[in-house]
């Protein structure tokens, strides 16, 4: 079989250094030349200055990030096979990571995966997918095909939108791809609690999966404890708290329609919204306003910051919710307090909850840093892929 000849970009001298180290990008300021004139999305050949192949992967001219790596067998071809095989180990980990009760988990993370900006989640015998990238997008035939072929859902949904595709030069697409579903809604299992995803409404794809094993473990510390869910979503973490045996969870939302499927959920697992209250309120107003005190609060917030810009004005926005969550603990309270913000690197956020609780006047113990589970893996020498940042951690004393 001839092998595929992909055009060439050669690097400027020295600048293969992070990619040699496992970083999978290389940025348009470090190359040299590029030859065969490639468009956005093409596969091309990288090189290093003295013309040694490094790496095939996704080029695009148009933006910051111009090289994303795909593999470091320059002798491959990135066929339908290639992606193939690429799925096979996707699927694989799932098998070894996922329990029997769970049948919602990602499936494909991006980088993580081996599929440069490429997102793909299930929901039991849904499939929804994002593309971010110019890549992924000109590959997108041969991956569905593989989705179809090696799981065989009922429905594919793509979800693709966002800042990411601006930047690639792609237009939103939202629609399905394989079959169909009135609703857009679909009953899940995570851990044997059942969940209604709305998918095609919800917010990313319809719910929160990287938070699966911070629910379990948040969970299982409730037992008698008054719980505030602040930005509660869908209400998955009151569910778990609920079923620790909370003695009372508040869930907090600013969303009407969010309040709604929490309130669902919680009766889809036989806890009543009577006992467990959901409501509709501002995150901020309500921590400023409350008299009440909680056992335990759950800071899962939206990313405040969705560009390097916007990290002085995020900062400000984590730390003012978490200096009131700790003046609202009581003593000996807990706080589990999240970040998904790219741009809030894991230091930083660390150090805005220590501002926020020295601003509180209270010491805390940290307990342990959180994470998203292993169904979202990251390349190990690409940190910006560990997107979301949790600590756990507990009201030492005034």
């Amino acid at each position: 079989m001839q092998m595929i000849t992909y055009p060439e970009i050669t690097l400027k001298k020295g600048r293969e250094a992070a990619l040699l180290r496992g970083h999978p990008w290389i940025f348009s300021r470090a190359i040299q030349t590029v030859k065969g004139n490639p468009d956005a999305g093409d596969i091309v050949l990288l090189k290093d200055s003295s013309g040694k192949p490094l790496a095939l992967g996704f080029y695009n001219p148009h933006t910051d990030i111009a090289f994303r790596l795909l593999t470091r067998d320059c002798d491959h071809d990135i066929s339908a096979d290639f992606w193939q095989r690429r799925l096979q180990a996707a699927i694989k980990l799932r098998q070894l990571i996922i329990n029997a009760q769970t049948n919602a988990y990602r499936l494909i993370n991006a980088e993580g995966d081996g599929f440069p900006g490429l997102i793909v989640d299930v929901y039991d015998s849904t499939l929804v997918l994002s593309i971010a990238t110019a890549g992924i997008e000109k590959q997108k035939e041969h991956i569905i095909a593989a989705l179809i072929s090696m799981l065989k859902p009922a429905c594919i949904y793509e979800q693709s939108e966002g800042r990411s595709r601006k930047l690639e030069s792609l237009e939103n697409k939202k629609g399905f791809i394989h079959g169909s579903d009135k609703t857009g809604m679909q009953e899940i299992k995570e851990n044997g609690w059942k969940f209604e995803v709305d998918f095609i409404g919800g917010q990313k794809t319809g719910f929160f999966l990287d938070q699966r094993i911070n629910r379990e473990q948040i969970g299982a510390l409730s037992n008698g404890a008054s719980v505030l869910n602040c930005f509660s979503y869908t209400g998955a973490f009151s569910v778990y708290c609920a079923a620790g045996i909370a003695k009372r969870v508040v869930s907090l939302d600013i969303s009407k329609q969010a309040c709604a499927a929490a309130k669902k959920n919680l009766e889809l697992n036989g806890f009543s919204p009577e006992e467990h209250p959901v409501i509709d309120s501002d995150v901020f107003d309500y921590l400023r306003e409350t008299q009440e005190k909680f056992d335990l609060i759950i800071l899962d917030p939206p990313a405040f910051a969705k560009t390097k810009h916007d990290v002085q004005k995020a900062a400000r926005g984590y730390k003012e919710i978490n200096m009131q969550a700790v003046k609202l603990l009581n003593s000996g309270g807990l706080l589990a307090t999240f970040s998904c913000s790219n741009f809030i690197e894991e230091d930083l956020f660390h150090k805005i909850v220590l501002g926020a609780a020295c601003d509180a006047g209270a010491s805390l113990q940290l307990l342990s840093r959180l994470e998203a589970g292993p169904d979202h893996p990251v390349s190990f020498g690409h940190p910006e892929g560990r997107y979301l940042k949790g600590l756990l951690v507990k009201l030492q004393f005034p």
